[in-house]
């Protein structure tokens, strides 16, 4: 069943413009502040009036890289990196450091693949290209769905979504809103259906309709582990039936607001299916923005998107340089 949704006329916070490189950069700025601010202008505090990077410069730098919840394995890689650098070059000053830890954050994190164009695109060999977003309650999963939706079809894609989280009736209502406001179609069935039957409905309509790419929004519970994968496997298992090789992409989508849950929740979906792309949403209005860098290193899967607001241009694809660049600003 097509969905058709009523949409509030009331919301102004999509913008149907494209936005220029400039902008696009003012949003990551803007939306990594807090981050900023509140913790990796710490370290140029904690370098101040210091002329060489020695034991007390490096204790600090990795109490603060941990406070950012880059995560303690990854602070401890990190500052491994640099202590070997130190011996290798003998000497680093404190203004060389500035480079010497973005180069090897930027080396930590997994190459997003479409981080060279920017451009919202897949591989058009596979066609439909079939993505099955995961995710806990909560998180923006659903939203992210709405806003890649918008991004696919403003490129020429011709979009499909299926409502395949059955359990949750405000689930299936708020990715029919989302729908409509991107002008994509939404397959849906009753609540409580199968979800792997919702799977399956959307892939044969998208197959017979010429559809570019299908999203299929999935259950946002955090059960046990074994209900989880089985779950999932039997969408995926439905899915190959329409679709021999779907799904193409297991997009993850956490929330980088809450820090450490972030990481549990990374490693419980990893462990219940074969993720192999990340969307870390609501990074704006949050001090743990680091919380990427560790999630990144720690899981070697790529951040394709991060979330920094609600308007539609605030999903953006995720550049390693330049997030690492935003994070420390000009001014260290």
């Amino acid at each position: 069943m097509q969905c058709l949704a009523k949409i509030a006329q009331t919301m102004g916070i999509f913008n149907l413009f494209s936005r220029d490189k400039k902008e696009e950069k003012d949003i990551l700025d803007q939306g990594l502040s807090k981050t900023k601010e509140n913790v990796f202008s710490k370290i140029s505090r904690a370098i101040a009036g210091k002329s060489k990077v020695d034991d007390d410069v490096l204790d600090e730098l990795e109490e603060i890289l941990i406070s950012s919840d880059v995560g303690v394995d990854t602070t401890l890689k990190i500052i491994d990196r640099i202590q070997k650098r130190i011996a290798r070059d003998r000497y680093i000053d404190t203004k060389e450091l500035n480079a010497v830890l973005r180069e090897e954050i930027v080396g930590l994190l997994i190459r997003n693949e479409n981080e060279d164009t920017d451009d919202f695109d897949f591989p058009e060999v596979k066609k439909p290209y079939v993505i099955m977003v995961v995710g806990v309650n909560g998180v923006g999963k659903t939203t992210t769905i709405g806003k890649l939706a918008y991004k696919f079809k403003q490129a020429g894609k011709k979009v499909y979504l299926g409502a395949a989280d059955t359990f949750r009736a405000a689930a299936v209502e708020q990715l029919c809103i989302w729908g409509e406001r991107a002008g994509v179609p939404v397959i849906k069935q009753a609540m409580g259906s199968d979800p792997a039957a919702v799977a399956y409905d959307t892939l044969k309509s998208a197959v017979a309709n010429d559809a570019d790419v299908v999203l299929i929004d999935t259950a946002g519970r955090l059960h046990n582990k074994i209900g989880l994968m089985n779950e999932l496997t039997k969408i995926k298992d439905v899915m190959k039936k329409v679709v021999p090789d779907a799904p193409h992409e297991i997009l993850l989508v956490l929330d980088g607001s809450t820090g450490q849950n972030a990481f549990e929740q990374a490693k419980q979906f990893t462990l219940a299916t074969e993720v192999n792309a990340l969307a870390i949403t609501k990074l704006d209005g949050t001090a743990k923005g680091g919380v990427v860098i560790g999630i990144s290193d720690q899981f070697r899967i790529p951040v394709k998107y991060i979330g920094l607001g609600e308007g539609m241009d605030h999903l953006q694809i995720f550049n390693r340089r330049n997030f690492v660049d935003s994070l420390f600003g000009s001014n260290f």
